[in-house]
């Protein structure tokens, strides 16, 4: 039985199956054609299966097995009509097309599945092609398919957020923003009741201030206690964590919980708390009477609609409040100045940060794919050491200003609270104490550097990279602050969960840094403008105004907190306040910017030309072969002509497929080729994170490090 090939764990299984009591019998006395049928099902590497005989009989390969789920293996051999009984009615036209000896193509069609115990919506484009017996006669058919449930349901999810856009745009009623977006989300993911609350200003209660249900009355003006929920349940919401319910009665975590909502009929239910300034602000409620296995696709949208419906929220509420104002300027004048100006601060601010939010992704992607073949080429320039000692000047010269570039588009992002964090436990106190050499060279000898960090303390939740970034910044701050000198103090404290802590912060333990200073101190008016970006008291061309901003968004991206304490001439002390965690710390990572040269070929995907050739010619110096495509279907082009890369490097938004798509199609052909994602986008949500990525720009060394983390 050499058709059946020895590499496939579905051949094994058709080898060892006992085939005498069925219709197709042992597989040495199947016809050719079935046996040549079955021989190229088996060796593709797309999901594909087919079905032979008037009992259509139904094989697959290795890569449909996933498609089965949990009916692989007893769907080998049986009938195709009870293999999907869920799905023969939308099939069966095909298939007799197929038996007819027609063919068929079906995209994006929808199919609502039951294979993991519970039915899920799933879309799949695929072919029907029939097949012949040695005698020309039409006896079965192939289907190689496709998944697309996370591109249909990607279009869905950008589709309805551009019309929540388009209907909170229009009004200017915070109340009737959240009307809207209720039910816009209840009528897309069809569920009983949407309800939108808010939180007290200690975070522990929810009131609801609108709801969408098409029966029954409404929640608006109730309220929930969190503590009520359980301690797990209580947590878990207070740390930003969704909590899914699939089923009240068989939780663990909602018995004797959520009584209540059983009481009235709720089974199952989606909660998205809202964390703003560190504590919870806003919640968003899905809640269905029958039980419902909520899938990641309603979830994500659910958590997008929760952010973006609050961001239009304060927006409308700003907008609000200086209409009022307006309207009774003449008569209360004289009262009201201050807070009219306050309030249109509050308005520009907000309007500033909702804009910014909305661009810094697509800047940054432009401005990063820009600078990307400038770090490549300047790269090699200097690593070649081309031109002699003026023109290798003039190219470190150049490096240093796109460096420069690079560390302001990570400023921006950072105050936007966009950044791309990887989050993980940091010990500060080792981080700190590693940083007093270089806080040494930067502050320079007129200042005296103290460092007081206790070994033994929690870690803290953070992004490691960023927060060297941000006590930097802070450092420089503290040295333009003390131009006689003067002393810079660092120092790292845990502070439990009765602790006392700033107000905007919700209880728990926590990883207090601070920065102090004895330079010349803020005044009143500089200390309340601090944070905003751009503002800077060192004059034209003696920095960005980015540092400190970028700091308080990094800590309230975390969870945490930035506080200010100062007064004229007497110094400055700037506390970063990190979630603490009881992970055990993680060790920094090995460096591996001088990564070993390699062998073997790499595909690099990419449909900026430039960047795709200053890729190409980093990988190259790395000792791969190279082979450029401009798309997701140019690579896989390249693929079916027999193309067999050890690595993809491949852009994530291009034209046609996605970097993930073809990842995914990649590896499902290549299992052993790694796969390295690059994009220039800060904030794109169905970046897989089982896949090693690397943000725009980068240098040589990043490449290589990335390449030897992705390759293990």
């Amino acid at each position: 039985m050499d058709f059946l090939g020895d590499d496939t764990e579905t051949g094994a299984l058709i080898r060892a199956r006992d085939w005498a009591g069925t219709p197709l019998g042992h597989p040495k006395l199947w016809p050719l054609s079935l046996k040549a049928a079955v021989g190229l099902m088996l060796a593709t590497r797309q999901p594909a299966c087919m079905a032979w005989g008037p009992d259509l009989v139904f094989l697959y390969n290795d890569a449909y097995r996933p498609v089965l789920a949990d009916r692989h293996p007893a769907a080998l051999g049986a009938r195709l009509p009870d293999v999907w009984p869920e799905v023969w009615s939308d099939i069966e036209p095909l298939v007799k097309t197929a038996m007819s000896g027609g063919s068929t193509w079906s995209e994006d069609m929808h199919l609502v599945m039951t294979r993991k115990g519970y039915p899920e919506d799933t879309w799949w484009s695929f072919s029907y092609s029939p097949l012949r017996d040695d005698a020309g006669k039409v006896v079965g058919f192939l289907d190689l398919c496709s998944d697309t449930t996370a591109k249909v349901m990607g279009e869905r999810q950008a589709r309805v957020l551009s019309e929540l856009a388009d209907l909170t745009a229009r009004t200017r009623d915070a109340a009737e923003v959240q009307r809207l977006a209720a039910g816009l989300l209840g009528r897309v993911l069809s569920v009983d009741r949407v309800s939108y609350g808010e939180a007290d200003p200690r975070g522990e209660r929810v009131v609801m201030t609108r709801d969408w249900t098409e029966t029954g009355a409404s929640l608006a003006g109730e309220v929930a206690t969190l503590a009520d929920f359980g301690p797990e349940i209580s947590a878990s919401l207070a740390r930003g964590e969704t909590l899914r319910i699939d089923d009240i009665d068989t939780d663990p975590r909602a018995k004797g919980r959520l009584q209540p909502y059983r009481d009235r009929g709720v089974r199952a239910g989606v909660a998205v708390p809202l964390i703003r300034n560190g504590r919870l602000t806003a919640a968003l409620v899905l809640l269905e009477k029958a039980p419902r296995r909520w899938s990641d696709h309603d979830v994500a949208l659910a958590e997008a609609f929760a952010a973006r419906t609050w961001d239009a929220v304060e927006r409308a509420r700003a907008e609000e409040a200086l209409h009022v104002l307006n309207e009774t300027l003449e008569s209360r004048v004289a009262a009201r100045t201050a807070e009219l100006q306050e309030t249109q601060e509050a308005l520009r601010q907000a309007q500033k940060l909702e804009a910014m939010g909305q661009l810094t992704g697509g800047v940054a992607h432009d401005f990063n794919n820009l600078l990307t073949p400038i770090f490549g080429s300047l790269d090699l320039l200097q690593r070649r050491k081309i031109g002699g000692e003026r023109e290798q000047k003039l190219i470190d010269g150049a490096l240093q200003s796109a460096e420069r570039a690079r560390v302001l588009v990570q400023r921006l992002l950072a105050f936007a609270r966009r950044q791309p964090l990887q989050t993980t436990a940091v010990d500060v106190s080792a981080l700190v104490a590693d940083m007093g050499d270089l806080l040494d060279s930067i502050t320079g000898p007129q200042i005296r550097v103290a460092i007081e960090a206790h070994e033994g303390l929690p870690a803290a939740r953070a992004d490691r990279n960023q927060l060297e970034m941000a006590i930097l910044n802070l450092g420089v701050n503290a040295r333009d602050a003390m131009p006689d000198g003067g002393v810079l103090r660092l120092s790292v404290t845990a502070v439990g969960p009765r602790g006392k802590r700033p107000s905007n912060l919700p209880p728990g333990p926590y990883i207090r840094l601070s920065v102090a200073d004895t330079g010349v101190g803020m005044d009143e008016a500089t200390r309340a403008r601090a944070i905003e970006p751009f503002f800077s008291t060192k004059g034209v061309g003696k920095g960005t105004g980015l540092g400190l901003s970028m700091a308080h968004g990094l800590a309230a991206q975390l969870g945490g907190a930035l506080t200010i304490a100062s007064a004229p001439g007497l110094g400055a002390n700037i506390e970063l306040w990190l979630p603490a965690t009881g992970d055990a710390a993680e060790t920094e990572p090995a460096d591996l910017r001088c990564a070993p040269a390699e062998s073997g070929l790499a595909l690099v995907v990419d449909d900026e030309p430039l960047v795709r050739a200053a890729t190409a010619a980093s990988l190259s110096e790395l000792g791969f072969g190279v082979v450029e495509a401009e798309s997701g279907e140019a690579a896989l082009a390249l693929l079916d002509s027999g193309v067999r890369p050890k690595v993809l490097v491949t852009d994530h938004l291009m034209p046609g497929l996605t970097g993930v798509e073809l990842a995914r199609q990649v590896q499902n052909r290549s299992p052993d080729c790694a796969v390295l994602i690059v994009s220039g986008y800060t904030e794109v949500d169905d970046l897989a994170p089982d896949l090693p990525r690397l943000v725009k720009p980068f240098r040589h060394a990043d490449l290589a490090a990335a390449l030897a983390s992705a390759r293990g």
